[in-house]
């Protein structure tokens, strides 16, 4: 029996917009698109064993990689009294098959068809978030990259030669809406979520936003190098960390950073279900109360610009910060500010001056 299941609205809903909410970018550059989808499958593999009385889950990561680590987590988590099986952890099959050129073979010889050949052997995965590319001759992070590699994203030289500008909404931190330039005399605006990402992805992949080439830290203690193109969620992280500076709070956002840092690590590690990842994650939304307006931005050859933001909830005071009207604020209170301030600079100035006589 096969199950296919289609699950991409659940996870844009439940995992990829959240994502957003909360700000999570791995090491500063990773967006989690297939951190994302682990727990995600992970429902969906938890339910249909459920459903067919099975004892068994079985997968295929391999044995030095995060996801066995993810799935196995999240099985746990969810179905306590499973048990997994993984074959790449098996001294007969791993002895057997030491890795990706054996495994081709054996497709070869057993007329299986695969994505990989050995004129493209690199790994991928894909869903409506991101494609990840790694292994095979990207393990060399001195190697440029094989021309064509790409499916999500145009490169820069293909890329259009005008730019789009359009409006992002969000309610709480999460993307509600996206109005974007159709070609007709009225933009078109898009409200469901599914729709709203593949729009997105639609629009930054033939501006060839998205792309990053880097190496990470995996949890088991390896570094690796990957290839991802998240068209959607760059766009859609850009916009919602500029709304976030225009509504939050200075500290609040400067802890809120903190949290979500720690709340990037446990999904790319695989604690998604955890109970500090459940903590987390209500400390982050409850972050987001304020974080309710709409961005305009221009998306051009793999530029995502801000042009301009609007919130009704934002803590932004024009007439206070303004340099042409006084608001309330007076010049002289900066005065003892300054001097406050300047205590400690002036004593550490004395302290170094004095020691280097």
């Amino acid at each position: 029996m096969v199950i296919v299941e289609d699950l991409r609205k659940e996870f844009v809903s439940s995992y990829m917009l959240p994502a957003v909410q909360m700000g999570l970018v791995y090491e500063s550059r990773y967006y989690l698109g297939t951190s994302l989808a682990r727990p995600c499958i992970s429902v969906g593999l938890v339910n249909a064993a459920k459903k067919l009385g099975a004892k068994y889950i079985s997968h295929g990561a391999t044995g030095k990689g995060n996801d066995q680590v993810r799935f196995e987590l999240s099985v746990y988590s969810l179905w306590p009294e499973g048990k997994i099986i993984a074959p790449w952890r098996l001294p007969e099959f791993f002895n057997r098959f030491q890795g990706r050129s054996d495994l081709l073979e054996y497709a070869k010889l057993h007329d299986i068809p695969v994505a990989a050949t050995p004129k493209a052997p690199w790994s991928t995965d894909e869903n409506i978030m991101h494609i990840s590319y790694e292994s095979g001759v990207l393990e060399d992070p001195a190697a440029v990259p094989p021309a064509g590699i790409y499916k999500m994203t145009r490169d820069l030289e293909q890329a259009d030669d005008y730019p789009s500008t359009i409006d992002i909404v969000f309610d709480k931190g999460i993307p509600v809406s996206v109005t974007v330039p159709s070609g007709q005399q009225k933009p078109l605006r898009v409200t469901d979520a599914l729709a709203l990402v593949e729009t997105l992805n639609k629009l930054g992949g033939q501006h060839g936003v998205g792309r990053i080439d880097i190496v990470e830290n995996r949890f088991l203690g390896l570094k690796s190098r990957g290839l991802y193109e998240t068209p959607a969620g760059t766009i859609l992280h850009v916009a919602h960390l500029d709304l976030e500076a225009f509504a939050l709070d200075r500290e609040v956002l400067r802890l809120k950073k903190y949290l979500q840092d720690r709340m990037a690590d446990f999904v790319y590690n695989g604690f998604w279900f955890s109970p500090e990842a459940t903590y987390t994650r209500k400390c982050l939304e409850m972050s987001q109360e304020s974080v309710t307006g709409s961005v305009t931005l221009k998306i051009f050859k793999g530029n995502v610009m801000v042009l301009a933001r609007e919130s009704s909830s934002s803590l932004y005071n024009k007439d206070l910060v303004s340099m042409d009207v006084a608001g309330g604020f007076s010049p002289e209170d900066s005065t003892g500010f300054i001097n406050i301030n300047a205590i400690r600079l002036k004593e550490y100035s004395r302290f170094t001056k004095h020691t280097k006589l």
